[in-house]
């Protein structure tokens, strides 16, 4: 899963994006409006927290320059505490949720969760194939008899995407662009080497190759 976060203030943005990194996102920081409407017109995110005050160009005009266009990224606005005319400004401009400043990481990282779960296919809070449950917590695979395999940091991203979004032919660019961030190594052919890395774990009928598309994740084998 694939996160922006537009957000001017320094220490808070660089905080969120290690905070995000740290639970298993790719995650893009943009420090003004411009360069946050620029990232979120052309790079496909799975979700953006999007503040309002922002120099450049305002996150309401941000926001209404994305849904104008057709994205439909969900999108948690950012404003101050008792900005309750912004709020509803943003959520009329198509905001999916808002959280006012200042706010408990804890909150804006469960809101964003619900919001990437409402986006997906599968919504389910538990994530599991078969045996095997994908600890988002630990970023392991935990088989039926709760002992866990660790995972690298790309596998588990690319695990926890193809478990959100089971039955559906994702091409190796797609998957790529949702794994990494946008300073990321995106050799789309690299993707095949942690495919076979989950097959050896989950089965080779788990992964399909649909040979010029992509692959595509059985939610039974």
């Amino acid at each position: 899963m694939r996160l922006l976060i537009v957000e001017d203030e320094a220490s808070l943005g660089h905080s969120l994006v290690t905070r995000f990194t740290g639970l298993g996102y790719a995650v893009d920081l943009a420090a003004n409006g411009i360069d946050g409407a620029h990232l979120g017109a052309t790079e496909p995110y799975d979700a953006v927290i999007l503040d309002l005050g922002l120099p450049d160009k305002p996150g309401l005009a941000v926001l209404r320059e994305w849904r104008a266009a057709g994205n439909r990224v969900p999108v948690l606005i950012l404003t101050a505490r008792d900005g309750w005319a912004e709020r509803v400004e943003g959520l009329q401009a198509g905001a999916d949720d808002y959280l006012g400043k200042p706010f408990h990481v804890e909150e804006l990282i469960a809101r964003i969760q619900a919001l990437l779960r409402r986006a997906a296919p599968v919504q389910d809070t538990r994530l599991q194939v078969g045996a095997w449950l994908l600890d988002e917590g630990r970023q392991c695979l935990v088989d039926g008899e709760g002992r866990p395999t660790t995972l690298t940091a790309t596998e588990f991203r690319l695990l926890r995407y193809f478990m959100r979004h089971p039955d559906v032919v994702l091409s190796k660019t797609h998957l790529a662009e949702h794994v990494y961030d946008y300073d990321g190594e995106r050799d789309s052919n690299v993707i095949e080497v942690y495919v076979c890395r989950l097959r050896s774990l989950l089965g080779n009928a788990r992964i399909e190759t649909r040979r010029g598309q992509g692959y595509l994740f059985r939610s039974q084998p």
